[in-house]
């Protein structure tokens, strides 16, 4: 009989080939020259970029940008393509599907390490500080207190029998590396998890019905959970990282960032206006977000505001894939991740 550490890692290899295969068909289909319709503008004079639906966690500094005016006055305009499922939003950036998305580190590593080009070209959300306030951390986790009275903690679900469900909205995600990371600091074995693969949106009613043991949402359905008087028991600062907690960027083709660095330029100054603006009305940025999403929302993520787009946030994201055998040791560096030029060290006027 096989030993349980070697089934997880022909698992854990399985899982990453899938993934990888769906990122290397994606990256065939971009043969053809990347962002031609991008260069082209409309009856209204407007640059189009296509981008999903963006009515996710994520979605506010887009809203943002659009009902405020920002992507115009950059002379851009966002057109929406439709839902894209997680595992299919790299691809469909790399088909020409769509032109922009957002990501984590370690998903935009694991799509590099399979031979994807693609590069983050600005900052999107953050971890706040410690001291600011704490509905704005990127990640709460919870547990249903009907279920489950005496976990307090991560620690405490070393008391639970068997294996702890957790929500997952999609693997090597923010997600599974918080809560990982949480795990180990606070004495937990990452084998004791197990994912379970669902939106933000359907978490809450998941936990109640004890589908999972743990929800782990984003700050648009803390509310959610809040009312429904479910328990946090930690949030994306307990894994140490920082303000590298919450990072993601706004990422394009390299074909794209050749061929279009105005284009480039004038979606990383009004991405980051829109960024400024939702942290400075915190209040106006959430009824927005939640009139786009059509849920309650308590808050909003918390954004960069500037587009400096240093590799130094990266590196734990990375070190973690390599950790769990996701990637090979040394097949992606920090600095492959993202787009370093003269309009990522500006600051957006």
């Amino acid at each position: 009989m096989a030993e349980k550490s070697t089934v997880k890692k022909v698992i854990t290899g399985i899982v990453a080939l899938a993934v990888l295969a769906a990122i290397g068909y994606g990256a065939n289909l971009s043969n053809k020259p990347a962002g031609g319709e991008a260069a082209k503008t409309g009856g209204d004079g407007l640059i189009p970029i296509k981008t999903w639906s963006q009515k996710a966690c994520s979605s506010t500094p887009w809203v943002v940008a659009d009902q405020k005016g920002f992507f115009k006055e950059e002379g851009l305009k966002i057109v929406y393509t439709g839902d894209t499922q997680p595992g299919q939003q790299i691809p469909s950036v790399l088909n020409g599907n769509n032109d922009v998305g957002s990501a984590h580190p370690n998903q935009i590593a694991v799509a590099i390490a399979a031979g994807a080009k693609i590069k983050g070209v600005v900052k999107a959300g953050i971890d706040p500080l410690p001291d600011q306030d704490p509905k704005l951390r990127h990640m709460n986790w919870y547990v249903n207190p009907q279920e489950t009275p005496d976990i307090k903690s991560f620690a405490d679900l070393n008391k639970y029998p068997g294996k702890v469900k957790f929500s997952i909205i999609t693997n090597n995600q923010c997600s599974d590396f918080l809560a990982n990371n949480i795990a180990d600091k606070q004495g937990v074995k990452r084998d004791k998890i197990e994912w379970v693969t669902m939106p933000d949106i359907q978490a809450v009613q998941a936990l109640k019905k004890g589908l999972v043991t743990v929800s782990g949402v984003h700050p648009p359905f803390y509310k959610s959970m809040e009312d429904a008087g479910m328990v946090k028991i930690a949030d994306s600062l307990d894994a140490g990282f920082g303000q590298g907690g919450g990072v993601g960027y706004y990422y394009f083709t390299t074909d794209f960032i050749q061929q279009h660095p105005d284009i480039i330029k004038k979606f990383s100054q009004a991405i980051i206006k829109a960024q400024k603006w939702a942290n400075e009305h915190p209040e106006e940025a959430r009824k927005l977000t939640e009139d786009w999403i059509q849920v309650p929302v308590s808050a909003t993520h918390y954004y960069a505001a500037d587009t400096t787009i240093g590799a130094d946030l990266v590196t734990p994201w990375i070190e973690d894939l390599e950790n769990a055998g996701v990637i090979p040791k040394g097949k992606v560096k920090a600095s492959d991740l993202v787009y370093s030029d003269e309009v990522n060290t500006q600051k957006a006027q």
